[in-house]
């Protein structure tokens, strides 16, 4: 079910048809304003899923110094520096993680010798996506993972996963964004509940299937629980990249979808935050 944000103009969810025939101001004016004012938390269409059938989303959520964090004390700070009342213009200083809020996990991340986020290619940032959903199961069982059963299921209803493709984890917990501490199902213990992918399923898929990426609307491709971060691993080793804090997967069809990564390529990053928008 959509019950996340959209990609919206004017109060209405940007379709390919709008963007078609709004023609060339609404690509560079029109569009371009819809993806970057920051939505109302769940601003869907009211007609939900159907009214997406055709759409542009975004799959970003906006960056504030209170989005849910790994590690305490990794939040990121802002400040203003100059203003157009003072100085003409406005602008504002930002100190952050490299990992916070949607973002990309590089090879380098968790492989010495790994790529950096400026060595990811165009064609690796543009690619098919296919969409697991176990929301029903994580709403019963937050440590749960994505499995191979789950990907041959998939695979049963929808298709075989094309090759170099995005496989997105749906587990519904971007609706719990808002909420640091259930964003990050901290216990009393501090130990941390979120779902995430199985390393078993993980490397089918980079083996199996030879995807390009893993992406998860949590905070770790990894489950909460996890100790040895064993999925980073595996993409890291395979040399394909992981995307984490994804919003608005609930909205996406499960195929037929194409999401484009808008990385900053920050020097020798181990990652970095990124505008992510899926089309179809």
């Amino acid at each position: 079910m959509c019950t996340e944000h959209v990609c919206r103009a004017g109060g209405k969810l940007v379709t390919r048809r709008a963007a078609v025939t709004g023609g060339a101001a609404l690509a560079a004016s029109g569009v371009a304003a819809a993806l970057s004012r920051p939505s109302a938390a769940a601003a869907i269409s009211p007609a939900g899923p159907a009214a997406a059938r055709h759409g542009l989303i975004d799959l970003t959520h906006p960056l504030t110094t209170t989005f849910p964090v790994y590690s305490l004390g990794e939040e990121p700070v802002r400040r203003t520096v100059t203003t157009i009342e003072d100085d003409g213009y406005y602008m504002q200083r930002w100190r952050l993680y490299e990992h916070t809020g949607t973002h990309v996990d590089a090879p380098v991340h968790f492989s010495a010798g790994g790529r950096y986020a400026t060595e990811l290619t165009v064609e690796e940032l543009r690619a098919p996506a296919a969409v697991i959903d176990i929301s029903r199961r994580a709403a019963r069982d937050p440590d749960t993972v994505v499995t191979v059963d789950d990907l041959r299921a998939y695979e049963r209803r929808h298709g075989r996963i094309p090759r170099r493709a995005a496989v997105l984890m749906h587990s519904g917990w971007a609706d719990k964004v808002h909420d640091p501490d259930a964003y990050r199902g901290v216990d009393e213990d501090g130990n941390l509940h979120f779902p995430g992918f199985g390393a078993e399923a993980c490397e089918w898929l980079v083996h199996q299937r030879g995807v390009g990426c893993v992406g998860v609307d949590t905070l770790s491709t990894d489950r909460g629980l996890s100790t040895t971060f064993a999925v980073h691993l595996v993409l890291a080793e395979a040399d394909r990249y992981g995307l984490e804090n994804l919003a608005g997967l609930g909205c996406l069809p499960p195929s037929g979808a194409r999401i484009t990564v808008g990385l900053i390529p920050l020097e020798k990053g181990s990652g970095g935050p990124a505008r992510v928008v899926a089309r179809w």
